[in-house]
């Protein structure tokens, strides 16, 4: 369940709408256990995460720009899964630094 290279791509947001045509794209990179990496997409600039891999659990501490103006920070931690095609799943737990409010996305591994 190596993330180290593997790039994302969101598919679903509880906190926005996601635009198929240009969604918010990751890309990972894990090195013993370590991972971190970046995004960019249809509401984020530009973004940047770290955090750690224990078996199929992910926790990070991610900051972003956004498109419209301003920043954003949080937590989050996510599960893996892996799909019938061989390509891993990641769905995400997530609140924003100085809002509680809980959220969800679903980012699927594209080839």
């Amino acid at each position: 369940m190596n993330l180290n290279g593997r790039k994302f791509v969101m598919v679903s947001s509880t906190a926005s709408v996601v635009d198929p045509d240009s969604p918010t794209r990751f890309e990972y990179w894990e090195d013993d256990e370590v991972v971190w990496g970046s995004y960019t997409g249809d509401t984020v600039t530009q973004g940047r995460f770290v955090g750690t891999r224990d078996g199929d659990q992910v926790s990070i501490t991610y900051v972003h720009a956004l498109v419209a103006g301003g920043k954003a920070a949080g937590r989050s931690i996510s599960r893996i899964e892996a799909g019938e095609d061989g390509l891993l799943r990641l769905v995400e737990e997530f609140a924003f630094e100085g809002d509680d409010t809980p959220h969800v996305s679903v980012c699927a591994e594209v080839a």
